[in-house]
């Protein structure tokens, strides 16, 4: 997990925090996640928009 965090342009810290709370995904995904998987990210997967 930390080193595909970084792939896709996580700072270090970042990568590491989320990796450690890996299995606490309630926790990753309110303030660390959100910072690496932006909007833009799922716009270029082509992942379509609920609202």
């Amino acid at each position: 997990m930390y080193r595909a965090l970084l792939k896709l342009g996580a700072p270090d810290a970042v990568a590491k925090q989320v990796a450690v709370n890996s299995r606490r995904w309630w926790r990753n995904s309110d303030r660390l996640l959100k910072s690496v998987l932006t909007i833009a990210y799922f716009d270029r997967l082509g992942v379509p928009r609920l609202s």
